[in-house]
């Protein structure tokens, strides 16, 4: 199967990159901010209401896209802090480490983002991401059923999603 970017996605799951690798949440946003699904595996600690931690989350996503592009020093065009920008311009970043948590992001050309918050010694989570784009695209967006936009409700992904959580966990 070919994965948006050329490169060749396997049927089978990535093998994790380390040890301890548990999963606190996941994200899905679409281009216009809606949260779309919003998991917890291994959050230890409820601070805000869903709402306001899906704002926040995505705040700090589009701060870090305008950030990064901002500071990108291969292009003369830095346009303006703050400024949209559409999915695959500019400088991205895909993921950044806390000494509690790693944060993990892919964004797609359609402009779902994939937020995957875990254990700060966690690898390299990009093919691990792919993956997951690849059980959304299978499950979700083929889904004759599913209306885009609105929050994704199908079991088979989300008991797909649990499965390969719990194996990387």
């Amino acid at each position: 199967m070919q994965f948006f970017g050329g490169s060749e996605i396997s049927p089978s799951p990535p093998t994790p990159t380390t040890a301890g690798n548990n999963a606190h949440m996941m994200y899905v946003f679409n281009r216009n901010g809606v949260c779309l699904l919003y998991r917890e595996w291994n959050r230890p600690l409820h601070t805000l209401n869903p709402q306001q931690d899906h704002k926040l989350m995505f705040g700090l996503l589009f701060s870090l896209k305008s950030l990064t592009a901002k500071m990108d020093p291969t292009s003369a065009e830095k346009g303006n802090l703050g400024v949209p920008q559409l999915p695959g311009q500019g400088c991205s970043f895909h993921c950044f480490r806390t000494n509690t948590y790693k944060l993990s992001f892919m964004e797609t050309p359609s402009g779902i983002k994939f937020i995957l918050v875990t254990n700060p010694r966690t690898g390299d989570l990009r093919e691990t991401l792919k993956y997951i784009y690849n059980l959304y695209v299978e499950y979700v967006a083929k889904n004759p059923l599913y209306t885009p936009g609105t929050p994704i409700r199908c079991e088979l992904f989300n008991t797909a999603l649990d499965q390969y959580v719990r194996s990387i966990a």
